[in-house]
């Protein structure tokens, strides 16, 4: 089945039932397609930080092998 054919067929379904309830499901499906697009954005903008992460944790690394990093004091933040 296409998703032409099962948005249609979605419609139908809706369509049958009582105005108030349809209002409900369509509120409901608007939170849920912004929860998707929201998790879509959030997947989208850590997936370009991934390569910067790894780096600074390259480089911490290595700062830390050659000893030139210190451990943080937590008490002073």
């Amino acid at each position: 089945m296409s998703s032409t054919a099962t948005m249609a067929t979605m419609i139908k379904m809706l369509e049958s039932l009582p105005e108030q309830i349809q209002e409900r499901i369509l509120e409901h499906l608007r939170e849920y397609i912004q929860d998707i697009r929201d998790e879509a954005e959030w997947n989208e903008s850590f997936s370009k930080t991934q390569n910067k992460l790894a780096s600074f944790a390259r480089q911490a690394r290595k700062e830390i092998a050659e000893g030139k990093a210190t451990p943080m004091d937590m008490k002073k933040l």
